[in-house]
């Protein structure tokens, strides 16, 4: 009985870790379907920025005061992005680009990640 109480602690922690590995292979995506309408940029212009949509921790809409929507889908996860919803980056001139990071904010904020292109879309409706 003492050898087979650890075991089984031992294979529940096994199946715990294995789950884990499949949830994050298989990531939630959560943005609403879009057309790209034009080429992807490397840049936007940070003032010309309107507002943002986050919708998981891998996808954020740049809506910018012309209309155009840019979305710019992490080649990583972003953890705790998507549950958050805010961010904060510093930029010394007036663009935001590929090559950029951003600081996730809020209770379990602090992460920084890497952005990646910004491609214009358009949401399917």
């Amino acid at each position: 009985m003492k050898i087979v109480l650890p075991l089984l602690a031992l294979t529940a922690a096994l199946s715990l870790g294995a789950c884990n590995k499949r949830v994050e292979q298989y990531p939630v995506i959560k943005a609403p379907p879009a057309t790209v309408t034009g080429e992807a940029v490397n840049c936007i212009s940070t003032s010309s920025i309107q507002n943002t949509d986050v919708y998981d921790d891998y996808t954020i809409d740049f809506r910018m005061r012309d209309g155009t929507r840019y979305r710019n889908t992490l080649s990583n996860r972003c953890p705790s992005l998507g549950m958050e919803r805010a961010f904060s980056y510093k930029s010394t001139l007036d663009r935001l680009c590929d090559t950029d990071s951003i600081q996730v904010i809020g209770g379990m904020g602090g992460t920084t990640c890497g952005l990646d292109t910004f491609v214009p879309v358009k949401l399917d409706r």
